[in-house]
């Protein structure tokens, strides 16, 4: 009979076992099968290189990279928000009869009206201005000994007083020297005799997808946090702006992050970490996106330079080219940015581009789509001339154009319409039932204002609506329906499937290639 004393010596015996075969003649002892000690006789072995260490990088940089604090002033109205206020159906405290419990219990109890004198000029700044209330926190790193460091603008964007915190705790005044939104990136400088520790760029056109990364930052406050992971793609185009060209970096960047740096295993910075994708719970999945470095760099020496940045200005509104708009004005491939309108003063129209133009190449670099073309004139200093590839009219063009200087306030102006009286009633309404919608001229003359979209027809599909402008069909203003049934059986006769419709509408302009070979 086995009880609890007779078993120890064989645990004892197990645990002072170093071998298999020890192990083994165990097992038999205590009368289990040979089968299940031989289990144990050749376990799997894996030859596989060691995990680079981290270590050596982040004890390179890590003093170059600081957490950010950001105050801002807060609204001295919105401040005062903060003591009691009431309404009581619509009456104030002191529309309250005398006798009424609640006045009696404020007026002994509540913020007297010495207290709020007293405390309403000490909760404000100097020119009336609000007190300083924290209201963001970053990460940041130097670039130079003498106190320069970049961050993110959405992280200094609104803040009126900044202060940099270094790896050992110490804190620092910092100043504001220039931010750009297009970009998300923003410059400190701090202004103290000792030479900070900084870090150098890298030529991320060098970065590999797979290429190990380090991530150095403050999440969450906590002070100097280090994460790894691996560049999982290029050229990301998150819908942030017209520049979007981020580096994808699989690793646990957080909120507290934004402004710090992604080294490479050289130390050096390849991006700098701006934004992550999180579910709709919010959170981190392991997915963040870092501004490559030789985008940060140019914009960080004109930030430093001048405090601002100045970028090359084309004006024109423009559009994917898609694969029916590409047939119909019988291009080869889907490429290039296609111009709805150029801005009135523009260089793009001082060049004499038109609606309807393909730009295809600048200074015989082939352009992809609309962001690669607003990023090549970004990229271009103000007042340069070049040579800009245009598909006009079924036949390429060159026009020489001088780059412009992008406005601060990019916005495109607001295109005023004559309202259309809804009592309105369709004097000459003509079928186009091969197009699925039916026209009347417009009321000023320009183009023909739909009528009617029929909700089976490619037009519905293609999200043209009643009360919309047809201005043009491949480039040629139309003003009746006549006159866009003369340039569709045009096309036909040139062989092509597909015309394109300029629509104008209350938000603007847009291309819509529509099918003609109906019918």
């Amino acid at each position: 009979m086995f009880t609890t004393k007779s078993l120890r010596p064989s645990l004892k015996t197990v645990l002072k076992t170093s071998t298999i075969a020890g192990l083994a003649a165990v097992m038999l002892t205590s009368g289990l099968p040979a089968s299940i000690s031989q289990s144990f006789a050749d376990p799997v072995k894996v030859e596989a290189p060691s995990v680079p260490s981290f270590a050596n990088v982040v004890d390179a940089v890590s003093p170059a990279v600081v957490s950010v604090r950001v105050q801002s002033r807060v609204n001295p109205v919105a401040e005062d928000g903060g003591d009691f206020s009431f309404d009581f159906n619509g009456r104030g405290f002191d529309d309250l009869p005398d006798d009424h419990p609640l006045k009696r219990f404020f007026k002994e109890f509540g913020p007297r009206g010495d207290d709020r004198a007293d405390r309403g000029p000490n909760r404000r700044g100097p020119h009336g201005e609000g007190r300083l209330r924290p209201t963001a926190q970053g990460s940041g790193f130097f670039i130079s000994e003498d106190g320069y460091l970049v961050t993110n603008n959405h992280v200094v964007s609104d803040g009126s007083a900044f202060t940099v915190i270094l790896n050992d705790g110490t804190e620092l005044d910092a100043k504001l020297v220039g931010k750009d939104s297009r970009t998300d990136l923003a410059v400190l400088k701090v202004d103290d005799k000792r030479k900070f520790t900084y870090v150098g760029w890298a030529d991320d056109s060098k970065v590999r997808v797979g290429d190990w990364v380090v991530a150095v930052g403050n999440p969450f406050g906590l002070g100097g946090t280090v994460t790894s992971g691996i560049v999982s793609a290029r050229g990301r185009d998150i819908g942030s702006g017209p520049y979007d060209d981020y580096l994808q970096v699989d690793a646990a960047v957080n909120r507290g992050n934004s402004g710090g740096p992604t080294f490479n295993l050289s130390g050096e910075v390849v991006g700098i970490n701006t934004a992550i994708f999180s579910p709709r719970g919010g959170g981190n999945v392991g997915i963040a996106f870092a501004i490559p470095s030789t985008v940060a760099k140019d914009v960080v020496t004109d930030l430093i330079k001048d405090g601002s940045v100045s970028r090359g200005w084309l004006g024109v509104q423009i559009q994917p080219v898609t694969k029916d708009i590409a047939e119909s004005l019988g291009l080869s491939e889907a490429s290039g940015a296609l111009v709805v309108e150029p801005q009135t003063g523009s260089p793009g129209e001082k060049a004499g581009i038109k609606k309807g133009d393909v730009v295809t190449a600048l200074n015989g670099d082939t352009v992809k789509d609309p962001r690669d073309l607003a990023r090549k004139v970004a990229a271009i200093r103000p007042g340069t001339t070049v040579d800009l590839a245009l598909w006009r009219d079924g036949k390429a063009e060159t026009v020489k154009l001088e780059i412009g200087t992008l406005p601060k306030d990019d916005k495109d102006a607001a295109k005023s319409q004559d309202d259309q009286s809804e009592e309105a009633q369709p004097s000459s309404e003509q079928a186009l039932a091969d197009l699925g919608v039916s026209v009347v001229p417009s009321d000023d003359g320009k183009g023909v204002t739909i009528a009617s979209v029929d909700e089976d027809s490619d037009a519905s599909d293609r999200g043209l609506k009643q009360g919309e402008k047809i201005v043009s069909v491949n480039n040629q203003e139309v003003k009746s329906a006549d006159d866009i049934l003369k340039v569709i059986n045009t096309a036909k006769k040139d062989g092509r499937s597909k015309a394109l419709f300029q629509i104008e509408a209350d938000n603007g302009s847009r291309f819509v290639a529509l099918p003609i070979d109906k019918g």
